[in-house]
């Protein structure tokens, strides 16, 4: 289902589909706050990089030198591109029996954790995140590799697939 924005239409409860018609999973792209925050520490960084490889050297050695500001301003426009790609890769989508993560520009990887194997769901946000508003949920199962993260939620909504992750993982291993 597309509904013209980059966020496909969620689930509104348990009893709601969380597949569209013909089977396939209803994907959920993640929020623009990630890729603001994610701009902005590229920006960051590599404008103080860029400032330090051309006002040191052009001030010391001449003004010709100052040309060495160059390669990591380079890098920021064309990292400012590929932050968008990235973040544009991320989604993930709920199933009835697991959760599948995608992720990747060059190497596409997709993650299915099925709800009877996890072990711990976490929600997460350190102090750049919270300042933007995000949080991370991070799955962990028993099988180290098949550790799964999704970066960049709104804190109400990690909350909300934390709640319901632990519910369907409780419901799935007691038949275990």
């Amino acid at each position: 289902m597309d509904t013209g924005s980059p966020h496909a239409a969620e689930p509104d409860g348990p009893q709601d589909t969380i597949e569209a018609a013909g089977g396939e999973p209803v994907w959920i792209a993640l929020p623009p706050g990630l890729l603001r925050m994610r701009r902005l520490l590229l920006v960051v960084w590599l404008g103080l990089i860029t400032l330090a490889a051309g006002l040191v050297p052009g001030l010391l050695a001449g003004p010709a030198w100052a040309a060495f500001a160059l390669p990591p301003l380079a890098l920021m426009v064309w990292g400012w591109g590929m932050t968008e790609r990235n973040w544009r890769s991320w989604r993930y989508a709920e199933r009835a029996d697991d959760l599948l993560i995608s992720r990747g520009v060059l190497w596409r990887e997709e993650t299915v954790v099925p709800y009877g194997r996890m072990q711990l769901v976490e929600v997460t946000s350190g102090p750049v995140e919270r300042h933007f508003g995000l949080a991370s949920v991070q799955l962990h199962t028993a099988a180290a590799a098949t550790d799964a993260t999704i970066p960049g939620l709104d804190p109400a909504e990690a909350e909300r697939l934390r709640d319901r992750l632990t519910e369907l993982g409780e419901a799935r291993s007691a038949g275990l």
